[in-house]
């Protein structure tokens, strides 16, 4: 809803389904390059599975989208969560959909503002 009040309808909004956290920012990096999006927005809930660090996974995903911002000037924005506790059982379940609501609606915002003030700029140093 926030981006459709941004001015980006539905239509105008893709999205893909990636395997996993880790396979975010390449997704992100050849969409970037592909010119035809103005930001990119990557989601992911990162949850100790037992096997390895999650947080370091969280940690690599979000320092590689800021990379290929960088890289690219096609602004990433994160949503990438990392909860120190989370538990398959509903009540976790309901509580992350509820979360991840609002993520949504933050990773809007900050997509819709991002892209308005770099056009801002860019019609500054251009003149």
């Amino acid at each position: 809803a926030a981006m459709a009040q941004g001015g980006f309808p539905a239509e105008s909004i893709d999205v893909f389904d990636v395997p996993g956290a880790f396979e975010i920012p390449l997704h992100a990096k050849r969409l970037a390059r592909s010119g035809r999006y103005a930001a990119v927005v990557g989601s992911a809930l990162v949850v100790d599975g037992g096997i390895y660090r999650h947080d370091f996974v969280s940690q690599t995903v979000v320092q590689a989208l800021m990379d290929v911002q960088l890289d690219t000037g096609v602004p990433m924005i994160s949503a990438v969560l990392t909860p120190h506790h989370f538990h398959e059982h509903a009540e976790h379940r309901k509580y992350f959909m509820r979360h991840f609501a609002v993520k949504g609606t933050e990773a809007a915002e900050a997509c819709l503002l991002t892209v308005a003030g770099l056009r801002k700029l860019d019609a500054m140093l251009a003149s």
